[in-house]
């Protein structure tokens, strides 16, 4: 296959319908007919990236092995297909106006009037073919951020527009997701909505090849011929989206609705083999039959919105699929636990998770909930910041040290055992200057993360400012909580285990970002199965 093909995804009608979840599940059927295949995302806002906008905002910001603070939907194309992203899969329109401002500063466009056509679109396209360009792909699926009609997708919209007339027929096509509510008054589906929002996609001078109707009941064939006659589309690209118990289900209904054959077929690329799904239907057969139940408890601060921590609860997904066991996620607000309410608070528990997270709102909570794990031998896992408490409990409860805190939360704390980087202090810029991506850690034999993974050296994703203090590790060590993982390059340490305990670890990094269907993370899979022996005793 000489030339990339471009799948286009916009959404209408409504946000948060899952153009993420349906651009993954069609690429993971593209990817199962033998396609090389890869998504990207464009964010109609201005931030540069997602690292700093608040959890609350924008749900988790998923980190990359290059270090590229992006989406949380980038999490799902990564889970789907088991391929790394990168800085290329995500984009923002901030960077794409910092890159054209950047340029008319440099002189580079030659004295002319800088404007959003064609200045700002030929940005977008530049980035949209980047991936494609790079000859790795067959073909590229972007999904396009926010509804169409709003003022900040316009520039996109426009782009892909010019894209689909640059590249021609059966090369590029577009897919716009739509919604089909049920009036409950009137008893029926309608479709006046999707045929406002094809109308408003056509203002735009693009004409939907491909309509995915989300609905929460089936859709007849009636109102089928009803939207394929007045969106202008073929009554074959008509495809339905229905609710799904998991969102792992989406591929295989994608795959019943004939997505993908309808997408290959207007790329005028041939079906090859049918979908090989097997690993995935084993994932799935798992999944829905499982032979154990646990509750692991989700202690953090952003717990009123799921998506703040949606790695880790699909890594759980994965954990326990892999473990044939029901793991229900139970979130616990760290803010509202103490030692007067603890044992109340945390009392049913098989695990405990302590989670990552910035700043010292429900710190003393999180605290507390790693002092219980430790003392009432709970199974026990500490993600970044979560290990960072684990520190500090440890240094106040064993080795006897009141005032151990970390100096972000304390500054002037007498014994900071969690201490910002040394190449952190000089640094006053939030956006991508944290420590980001994949860096290496050496393990230590016979250990629990030894055991957990097998090997001497591994490598996962970082996301954070302040360490775990090497002035303290001799000391801490010889009381018992081992640094089983350190960093070749700095001699930093990763990870963190005590002995004599079901399972306690501490990871610096965040293994939730790797955790994919194909290959569920260890430490995740470890975990659950150690909460499940616990449940049985």
């Amino acid at each position: 296959m000489n030339q990339t093909k471009y799948i286009f995804v916009t959404g209408g009608v409504t946000s948060s319908l899952g153009k993420g979840i349906i651009a993954a599940s069609l690429a993971k059927l593209l990817q199962a007919r033998g396609y090389r295949t890869t998504i990207q995302k464009f964010d109609p806002y201005l931030n540069v990236d997602p690292g700093t906008l608040n959890p609350y905002e924008h749900g988790e910001c998923y980190v990359t092995d290059d270090g590229a603070e992006t989406d949380l939907d980038l999490g799902h194309y990564e889970r789907f297909l088991n391929v790394p992203t990168s800085q290329a899969n995500n984009v923002t329109t901030g960077r794409i106006y910092l890159s054209v401002i950047e340029k008319e500063r440099r002189g580079e466009f030659l004295g002319k009037t800088v404007q959003v056509v064609p200045h700002i679109t030929n940005e977008i396209k530049d980035r949209m073919q980047l991936l494609g360009n790079s000859g790795d792909f067959d073909i590229v699926i972007t999904e396009i951020g926010g509804t169409v009609g709003d003022i900040e997708s316009l520039p996109y919209i426009e782009s892909v527009r010019q894209l689909v007339w640059d590249m021609g027929e059966n090369n590029a096509i577009v897919i716009h997701l739509t919604l089909v509510p049920y009036l409950a008054a009137a008893g029926e589906l309608k479709t006046k909505p999707t045929q406002h929002s094809v109308k408003t996609l056509m203002e735009s001078g693009i004409k939907a090849d491909i309509l995915v109707c989300r609905t929460e009941h089936e859709i007849s064939d009636e109102i089928r011929n009803k939207l394929a006659l007045f969106c202008n589309v073929k009554r074959e690209a008509v495809i339905q989206s229905i609710d799904a118990s998991t969102i792992y289900e989406v591929p295989n209904l994608m795959l019943e609705e004939g997505l993908d054959v309808v997408a290959l077929k207007k790329l005028d690329l041939p079906k090859k083999a049918a979908p090989d799904l097997k690993n995935w239907n084993t994932f799935l057969r798992r999944l829905k039959n499982p032979k154990h139940t646990i509750n692991i408890g989700l202690i953090g601060k952003y717990v009123e919105m799921q998506d703040c921590y949606k790695s880790i609860l699909e890594a759980f997904i994965h954990a326990g699929a892999a473990n044939e066991t029901k793991v229900n996620v139970v979130s616990v607000h760290s803010e509202h636990i103490d030692e007067t309410n603890i044992a109340e608070k945390l009392a049913g528990l098989d695990g405990i998770l302590v989670a990552p997270g910035f700043g010292e709102r429900g710190i003393e909570g999180k605290i507390e909930a790693v002092r219980y794990a430790r003392e009432n031998k709970v199974p026990f896992f500490g993600i970044c910041l979560g290990m960072q408490m684990a520190v500090i409990e440890y240094s106040r409860n064993i080795l006897g040290l009141a005032d151990a805190n970390s100096t972000e939360m304390n500054d002037k704390t007498a014994h900071p055992v969690v201490n910002l980087m040394e190449e952190q202090k000089t640094i006053t810029d939030k956006g991508g200057t944290m420590r980001l991506g994949a860096w290496k850690c050496d393990l230590k034999k016979d250990s629990l993360a030894y055991q957990i993974y097998g090997k001497e050296t591994i490598s996962e994703r970082h996301r954070h400012r302040y360490e775990y203090n090497s002035n303290y590790v001799a000391q801490l060590q010889n009381a018992g909580l081992i640094a089983s993982g350190v960093n070749p390059d700095t001699g930093l340490v990763e990870i963190i285990e005590i002995e004599n305990h079901p399972f306690f670890i501490g990871v610096q990094y965040h293994p939730e970002y790797k955790s994919t269907v194909a290959t569920p993370h260890p430490i995740f899979v470890n975990f659950v199965a150690a909460a499940v022996k616990a449940k049985k005793k």
